[in-house]
């Protein structure tokens, strides 16, 4: 089996000739690399914000689908030594730990099993960082670190009860492909307790979009953990172990914790003395047209649309305020596509006076959560729920 992806660069042709032509794919462009240039298997405009380890964001035109292209999908990594090429004829994903059976499996093993598709959000815990008010460190995403899609799969559950995981199994731990460069740093482990990991909808997937993962955005496998914070989903995912003891790694007794506080949040002269480990996304919705800055002209009517979502109860409704807050009035819902997926949100605006305008969205859970007027401060920038709202010109 072959993957094509990292030969398919679609930047000068120096790059094409620096590729490895390995089974499975090349070489990573160097950090010389402008932000403009593609990378493979990626759209030409994604953003570039960091490139060692490789973090391109998705400009927030590509929203107006309901399952994001997997060429446009966001890019996150944490260590600069990811995987530029796998051979497909050697790889396997372990299955070890706390089981009675260890398990070593192709990803062809994986095909022969029952297949499961699950609609979900993949949303960076940074995501809308940049807007942070103090800033606060990490890499400055705007809005667009995150995106949806079908993602296929088999159940990890099934996996682990393959390997008969033994009664005093507590957790699971997830390591993918990818290196540090030092040893001073940590590598990339994440774990969730055994009730979580075994939930129907967490699944191995080698498919997204009905096509197998690009590179990277963890080829060949990549845990999905619908409902949840994409630091869970640990990409190019190779071990898989169960331990009988709470995982007390970097990447979870260190960061991505938040405050146990209301809203997570925390004031930068006095930071919260107790956190906890992100975990469950929180309701969100964005407003995709008009964009930001758009001029728009006073008489005539103005089409917006957006998108919401939030940890797997669905939405049940979305409001839409073009004065400032004043009043609200209900958008109309597109079809559900699955309760972790994204729900489309319309409305239809005529704006009269002439000069700036303000537009503003919220949306509400089926559990009843709203997104909050103000966004609670954190030092890592986590969890973004605010109102948001895009400013425009009516001429």
């Amino acid at each position: 089996m072959n993957r094509r992806g990292f030969l398919e660069l679609t930047a000068a042709g120096a790059l094409v000739a620096a590729c490895d032509r390995s089974p499975a794919g090349g070489a990573l462009p160097s950090p010389s690399v402008a932000a403009s240039t593609a990378w493979p298997e990626k759209a030409s405009d994604l953003i570039l914000l960091t490139d060692r380890p490789p973090n391109l964001e998705m400009p927030l035109r590509y929203l107006t689908q309901d399952f994001t292209p997997n060429d446009a999908f966001f890019v996150r990594w944490h260590v600069a030594g990811v995987p530029t090429s796998v051979d497909l004829r050697a790889f396997r994903l372990r299955v070890a730990g706390d089981v009675e059976r260890e398990l070593s499996l192709s990803v062809d093993d994986l095909h022969k099993l029952e297949p499961v598709t699950v609609a979900a959000v993949n949303q960076c815990s940074g995501n809308s960082r940049s807007l942070a008010s103090p800033r606060v460190p990490g890499v400055q995403w705007s809005s667009g670190a995150l995106g949806n899609a079908r993602w296929t799969g088999v159940r990890l559950r099934d996996l682990l009860e393959r390997a008969k995981a033994r009664p005093t199994a507590r957790e699971v731990t997830f390591r993918g492909l990818d290196t540090p460069p030092l040893q001073s740093i940590p590598v990339f482990l994440k774990s969730l307790d055994l009730a979580r990991a075994t939930a129907d909808d967490v699944l191995v997937a080698y498919a997204m979009n009905g096509a197998p993962l690009p590179m990277l955005n963890g080829f060949p496998l990549r845990l999905v953990v619908p409902g949840w914070y994409s630091t869970y989903w640990v990409k190019s995912l190779a071990e898989i172990n169960v331990v009988s003891e709470p995982f007390q790694g970097f990447w979870m007794a260190k960061a991505y914790r938040v405050p146990k506080t209301e809203g997570h949040g925390e004031s930068p002269a006095a930071l919260a003395t107790e956190t906890m480990p992100i975990s469950r996304m929180n309701v969100r919705s964005l407003i995709v047209r008009p964009a930001a800055g758009e001029s728009l002209v006073a008489g005539t009517p103005c089409a917006m649309e957006g998108i919401a979502f939030d940890g797997g109860t669905g939405i049940r409704a979305v409001e839409v305020s073009t004065d400032d807050g004043a009043t609200w009035q209900q958008a109309r819902l597109d079809p559900d596509l699955g309760k972790y997926s994204f729900r489309r949100w319309r409305a239809v605006w005529t704006p009269g006076a002439k000069g700036e305008a303000s537009i503003r969205v919220r949306a509400t859970s089926a559990a009843g959560e709203t997104q909050p007027a103000t966004q609670p401060w954190n030092h890592g920038g986590y969890m973004r729920s605010v109102v948001e709202r895009v400013e425009v010109r009516v001429t």
